[in-house]
């Protein structure tokens, strides 16, 4: 435990090293000209799934969401408390993200729990979450590709935000579905000409 703890400090060490005493600092820059990224991505929970990591990103370059199995939950305007439907509203409305990417990846506890219907020690919101993406037939697929089918449907409940549909009408927003392999380090995005995921870079 203290070995882990050890660990991130050194990282938080390097951190400030390289972006904050920097001749060039890009913290002072942040903090002088705010953020603007024009990618958002929403990403899964996943420890080994860090969208700024597998992009190589600075601070700044991406708005990221995170959450279990990287769900895009359908636009429902209620009084109910919607977190990642609050952070897309401010990524696409209030920042004009351009790209928006969902990023799924293999191995998803999430998407195992939906599958297997596992019995969870502790379950006040994990179950009923995932149920967002769940199918009549979802028994029959496997983990990986399944999770790959819950990227379509997080995309189909993307359009039903009225600003993201009006927004991607208008060409002004793209998204893309990504699926990132844990063991390959390769990430996979969906071709809506081809109907399949293809390797983003050879």
């Amino acid at each position: 435990m203290e070995d882990d703890l050890k660990k991130i400090l050194k990282g938080y060490k390097a951190f400030r090293n390289k972006y904050v005493h920097s001749d060039a600092s890009i913290m002072y820059h942040l903090h002088r000209n705010g953020q603007q990224p024009k990618v958002m991505v929403i990403a899964c929970c996943d420890a080994r799934v860090d969208p700024a990591l597998i992009l190589q990103c600075d601070p700044g370059d991406l708005f990221v969401v995170r959450n279990v199995a990287n769900i895009v939950p359908p636009y429902e305007k209620d009084t109910r408390h919607h977190g990642t439907s609050a952070a897309l509203e401010f990524g696409i409305c209030l920042l004009n993200i351009a790209h928006l990417i969902v990023l799924g990846h293999s191995q998803c506890g999430g998407i195992k729990a939906l599958l297997e219907g596992e019995r969870l020690q502790q379950d006040d919101f994990i179950t009923n979450w995932v149920a967002l993406i769940k199918q009549p037939d979802c028994e029959k697929y496997q983990v990986d590709d399944y999770a790959k089918l819950s990227l379509e449907q997080s995309h189909q409940n993307c359009m039903t935000f009225p600003w993201i549909k009006e927004k991607t009408e208008a060409g002004a927003l793209t998204i893309h579905l990504w699926f990132f392999d844990i063991q390959r380090g390769q990430v996979y995005t969906y071709s809506n000409a081809k109907k399949r995921y293809e390797a983003l870079l050879d």
